[in-house]
């Protein structure tokens, strides 16, 4: 077998439990050796042999250590990661990337000048929804696209206790946390938008931080609408794509998250699949024929991002998931924020023109 990569995971909270350790595990090419937790011991819980260190500082001392993945809160984002690669040690950090677009900038050159892999995990590249709605795009089933609408809806009218993200500080609110996720997906199918304009609000009455957005991106022809909310507790479809030759409407959320918050383990013939009642309906004309039917999803798959990044760094493959692509999200968190403060549509500048196919 090729040489395996020794991990460590910083922080063991919901996203290390639920996102990162399941697929570590599964997958024989990792080790996951160690975390990084300041008082608890959690992930001894998961795994009874894991080495626990109090800081990142001991956990560096470890000199056969290959891989550093950052779940901590957003605050130590940037700290942390630089430390790292200042090391000589790849780093992954859990999404949203930085809390500003300068310290995404800082990391890349940082990472660049110590020859280390710095990836931001976009876990919601690898969904059931997005990779169908992948292949529909690709094969122009849709014609032209005119408006592609997203949501990443909740219901959640009271505060979740001890919650950070709640919390009034420096990254924390819907937009950096699940905004992340939409913005990327918009990233990778359209590429960089020309201007942006955005609603972002603090709907319910103990909210600290904002815990509703509307985003509008313009693409020229194509319109761009990224929603998310806390206060939606009758969904409505997750993805509505309207082009010049049909249309496509998808309802329900991959199941890898629920499946992993219950402790399902992945893996098997059926992991990430989606039941018959979630496929989308595709209302198009193909070859002069009027298709209107639900077509199956594609299963999702977290985990196919590690198995991309360990042939990034082993094997030299191109990297899917880059830095660049972290700094551009927040950098369009950053105009959505100042396009709200403003109320006027900003044109989208300083953004870096880099591949997201490789």
């Amino acid at each position: 077998m090729a040489a395996q990569l020794n991990v460590c995971i910083i922080g063991f909270g919901i996203s290390a439990r639920v996102f990162h350790a399941p697929f570590l595990v599964n997958n024989p090419f990792y080790t996951w050796s160690s975390v990084v937790e300041r008082s608890a011991n959690n992930a001894s819980l998961l795994k009874a042999d894991i080495k626990t260190y109090r800081s990142v500082e001991a956990a560096l001392e470890d000199s056969t250590l290959d891989l550093f993945i950052i779940t901590s809160p957003n605050e130590t984002h940037y700290s942390y990661a630089k430390k790292i690669l200042e090391a000589g040690k790849n780093v992954v950090i859990e999404k949203p990337f930085t809390n500003t677009s300068g310290e995404a900038k800082a990391l890349i050159k940082t990472a660049n000048q110590n020859q280390k892999i710095l990836s931001v995990y976009q876990n919601r590249r690898y969904v059931s929804d997005f990779l169908t709605i992948k292949d529909i795009l690709n094969e122009k089933l849709l014609g032209e696209i005119a408006e592609f609408e997203g949501h990443y809806d909740r219901y959640r009218p009271e505060a979740k206790p001890n919650a950070w993200r709640e919390e009034n500080k420096a990254g924390s609110g819907i937009l950096y946390d699940l905004g992340s996720h939409l913005i990327d997906q918009a990233l990778y199918l359209f590429g960089l938008p020309k201007n942006i304009t955005a609603d972002i609000r603090l709907q319910r009455p103990h909210a600290k931080v904002d815990d509703y957005f509307d985003i509008r991106l313009d693409y020229g022809f194509t319109k761009v609408i990224l929603e998310s909310g806390m206060l939606v507790r009758e969904p409505g479809p997750r993805y509505m794509i309207h082009g010049t030759k049909g249309s496509f409407i998808k309802y329900g959320e991959d199941p890898q998250e629920a499946a992993l918050r219950n402790g399902e383990m992945p893996g098997g013939a059926d992991w990430g699949k989606e039941p018959a009642s979630s496929y989308g309906l595709l209302h198009t004309e193909k070859e002069g024929v009027i298709i209107k039917k639900n077509i199956a999803s594609k299963p999702g798959n977290y985990g196919q991002y590690y198995s991309n990044l360990y042939n990034t760094i082993v094997h030299n493959h191109s990297l899917k998931e880059k830095p660049e692509h972290g700094y551009n999200t927040i950098r369009l968190i950053e105009l959505a924020i100042q396009s709200n403060k403003e109320k006027r549509t900003l044109p989208c500048t300083e953004l870096i023109n880099i591949s997201y196919h490789d």
